[in-house]
């Protein structure tokens, strides 16, 4: 049976981490906590040198009309942002010194 790609063909590079395409912030959240840093800093790496590149190929449609490989890429960029940190500051899925503090987002961006 043929697998369905998520996001358009012009990413298709990226379709290897299409399991990061996760439609809240706390699923979003969760999957960085059960990650390794080897899974989020490939991750990462594969995605941030796409991401302005991504970003302007979903500006060309409508928020409110977003096709569905195109609404997966934008929370692949979601996903992207959520790694950022401890990929890049902290090396480590949680944030430092924060013991059992959770953070819950009450509103996030919806296309």
């Amino acid at each position: 049976m043929p697998v369905t790609a998520m996001l358009p063909p012009e990413f298709a590079d990226l379709e290897r981490f299409s399991d990061w395409c996760l439609a809240t912030e706390p699923e979003r959240y969760q999957k960085r906590m059960a990650s390794s840093m080897t899974e989020m800093q490939a991750f990462y790496d594969a995605i941030t040198p796409r991401a302005e590149e991504a970003i302007a190929y979903c500006d060309k449609f409508s928020l409110d009309d977003l096709p569905e490989d195109v609404l997966n890429l934008m929370r692949l960029l979601y996903a992207m942002i959520t790694v950022s940190f401890p990929v890049e500051c902290w090396k480590q899925p949680r944030v430092p010194d924060s013991g059992a503090t959770t953070l819950d987002c009450v509103s996030e961006p919806v296309p």
